[in-house]
This record gives structure tokens, sequence and C-alpha cells, in this order.
């Protein structure tokens, strides 16, 4: 028999209290690192082969640029106008970052660092110029994809040099006679980034200035840092029996260049 006095519902509330204030600690825990220290990503086209494919997953660190309006979730939805960054570190030349799409400071895109504010960048017959000089582009062996009738093929693909040393692979699809690989002379703002695909002839980045145009500082979200799962186009990471075959263990935790 249980006791007059309540003990027994009195323990299931309790129970029950502590279990929401648990929950309830988790959550404002994963707000705080998904705002402040690391917030996860997937990339769902081909812009950045053979550095990044259709379903990676990576970890962006937010606090290697500092934080912005942008830093934050949902941050399309905040009322008024934020300008500026707290704790602002410039994105280095090489970088792979996130950003808001300055079109409409609401779509993410990720693409890698290539113009500084102030630089000069063209691409003159598929060589990536930047303030006047060819970037150092070296041939290696063909990087082997599909074609758009998802035929096994091989396209061009490069190392490519940037002035400050970092060293990255692109490939060339279209070979140097794609619809991007003689382009304007640009001229990057100040406060603005070029943003370039390591998929040069299937990239929609800073050389479409309608589309995508000059990225300002503020809409960086961070830098892409880790791979931390990563599974075959077309397989939805939920299908977990699929993981034995279609999981690309090799690419998991590799750090991204």
């Amino acid at each position: 028999m249980r006791p007059a006095d309540g003990s027994a519902s009195g323990g299931a509330l309790a129970g029950i209290g502590e279990t929401l204030k648990v929950g309830l600690q988790a959550l404002l825990i994963a707000l705080v690192v998904r705002t402040l220290l690391f917030q996860p990503f997937n990339i769902p086209s081909g812009s950045l082969i053979p550095t990044l494919l259709i379903g990676d997953y990576l970890f962006v660190s937010k606090y290697s640029y500092g934080y912005s309006k942008y830093s934050l979730p949902l941050s399309e939805y905040i009322p008024g106008k934020m300008s500026g960054r707290v704790w602002a570190a410039e994105p280095k030349r090489g970088d792979i970052a996130v950003f808001k799409l300055p079109k409409d400071n609401a779509t993410d895109y990720i693409k890698r660092v290539i113009g500084l504010p102030g630089d000069k960048i063209q691409v003159i017959d598929g060589i990536l110029n930047i303030n006047g000089k060819p970037v150092k582009r070296e041939r290696i062996a063909d990087y082997e994809t599909f074609d758009p009738y998802g035929q096994p093929t091989k396209v061009p693909q490069y190392l490519e040099t940037l002035p400050n040393g970092v060293v990255h692979t692109v490939i060339e699809r279209d070979g140097d006679n794609g619809f991007w690989d003689r382009t304007e002379l640009y001229t990057v703002p100040p406060g603005h980034f070029f943003m370039m695909g390591d998929n040069r002839d299937n990239s929609t980045d800073s050389r479409d200035l309608a589309n995508v145009g000059y990225v300002p500082f503020d809409n960086f979200v961070g830098r892409a840092e880790m791979i931390f799962f990563s599974i075959d186009e077309g397989t939805p990471a939920w299908q977990i029996w699929n993981w034995p075959a279609k999981v690309r263990w090799n690419r998991l935790f590799n750090t991204i260049h």
C-alpha cells in the first residue's frame, strides 16, 4: 500500500523535473557550441571537387574569423541591421570558408579564399592570375569522375600553389576552354574577398558577379576544419544499413586544406 502522504507521486514529478533540467542543459550546451565553436555542414554540390565531395559532412570553426550577425543561428530572421565582427581575424588566402551568399544573406555557400581586399584577380586561358602574376600550376594524374551522362571519365587535375605557399588540387572538366577560363580583371573591394571553387569549370563563385561576386567580411560564417563523416553521393546518411558499403571510411576525420 502506498503511503498516504503521496511521496511516490512527488518522487515521480521530481524525476521528470530532473530529466527536463538535464535536457535543457544539454540543449543550451549544444547551442553554445554551435554558435561559438563548431557548426556541422554537409556538401550538397561538387564545386570543391576534388577537395570536398558531395556527401561529405564537416565541422566549421566559428571562432576562426570572429563573430558577426551571420555567426548566429537563423541569422536571416534577425530583424534590423547589424554590422561588424567581434574578435575579428581576416580569412587567409587558401582557406576553405562557409559564408552567406551576398545576394540574399541567407544561403550557405562554401568556397576557397583566393583574393584578399585590394587584390586583382583574373583567369587567363585557365591559369589563375593574382596581382598580375600567374599562379604556379603543376599537372598531376587525371581525376577519375563521371560525365553528365553517368559514364566514367577522366579530367585534367593540377596542383595549384597560391602566393602564400598554400598548395591545393584543382580540376578542369572542360580543359582550359571552360566558360570561366577567360575572365575580366576583377579588383577586390576593401572589406571583401574573392572566392572560387576547386572544380573550376563547375563552380558558381566570385567570378560570377551577378550571382555571387565579392563576399563581404561580415558574411563569413567560419572555416572548414575537418570531415567527420562521408557517404557516397545519392545515399542518405540516415540509412545506417548502407554504411558498411557506402561510407567513405578513408575520408573520416581528414583535416581540410
